[in-house]
């Protein structure tokens, strides 16, 4: 995962003044490159100090690193995409829409990239394996996060799983507290902090279920009442009416998930998916 994705994912759990120098390295990154420890601490209206915890909160030695891994990052990300992604993943008020649009793709295929790249394979071959054997499986999430949901029952019931989409948080509840034996459920929070789908998850593993946290926070509170986490690393930018770079990092796990489980059958899968083609587009 790239620095500037670690300060995004640290952000929520640091405290005030550290999450000031994080808004204002997420607003401008070059800011590190461009300002000396102690100009920083006074941009940002705290210390010194301040600013070294920040260092080490995002998992840096001190200043001078993170100034050297800004600077890697930002050379690299300006030689893929254009060096207009180095804005950060703010939306500018002067941007075109040709820079707005150029800007959100670049965001989301750093995205994938960054989630692909740091993904725990292991967990992911346990969750996809804990899918195959499931005689339930629960999906769970809110907002944004309920299309993710949604998108992984489509897959899985297009195939003939046993998946069921809870839409609404006290059936949630309900179907997690009356977990049978064998079921597996998955909660799709990008913050990790949602109250509904973190109890959907705290239930259905006291019920005896295998519980997923699909996340963007590894420390989150839905991570911690999880069997497995799956985290999705993205940049989002303010200007989201609900998650937007997040649910195609997301989507990209979902997708992981579906194939790992459509390869351990791979004959039955492909029969299921050809079988239900031919009742959806019937040939005339």
């Amino acid at each position: 995962m790239g620095i500037q994705s670690t300060i995004e994912a640290t952000a929520p759990t640091l405290t005030p003044a550290m999450q000031r120098i994080a808004r204002a390295i997420r607003d401008n990154p070059a800011i590190v490159l461009e300002k000396t420890i102690s100009q920083i601490a006074e941009a940002c209206g705290t210390s010194v100090a301040s600013v070294v915890r920040f260092c080490r909160a995002v998992g840096v030695s001190g200043y001078a690193e993170l100034r050297m891994s800004l600077a890697t990052e930002l050379g690299k990300e300006a030689a893929k995409f254009g060096s207009g992604l180095t804005l950060g993943a703010e939306i500018a008020r002067t941007d075109t829409l040709e820079e707005m649009a150029a800007k959100v793709a670049s965001l989301e295929m750093l995205a994938i990239e960054e989630t692909v790249s740091s993904l725990d394979f292991k967990a992911l071959e346990r969750v996809v394996t804990a899918l195959d054997k499931a005689q339930r499986i629960l999906l769970f999430g809110i907002g944004a996060s309920h299309f993710v949901a949604q998108d992984l029952h489509h897959k899985l019931f297009r195939v003939g799983r046993n998946a069921f989409l809870l839409p609404h948080a006290h059936e949630a509840w309900t179907s997690a507290l009356l977990s049978p034996k064998g079921t597996v459920a998955i909660g799709f929070s990008h913050s990790g902090t949602t109250p509904d789908t973190v109890q959907f998850l705290e239930i259905a593993r006291k019920s005896g279920a295998r519980t997923v946290a699909v996340t963007g926070h590894a420390e989150s509170p839905l991570a911690r009442v999880a069997d497995e986490r799956l985290i999705a690393h993205a940049r989002e930018s303010t200007l989201r009416a609900g998650a937007m770079v997040s649910r195609i990092a997301q989507l990209a796990l979902v997708d992981c998930l579906f194939l790992g489980v459509a390869r351990l059958r791979y004959g039955e899968t492909i029969d299921a998916l050809k079988r239900t083609r031919d009742v959806t587009h019937p040939r005339g």
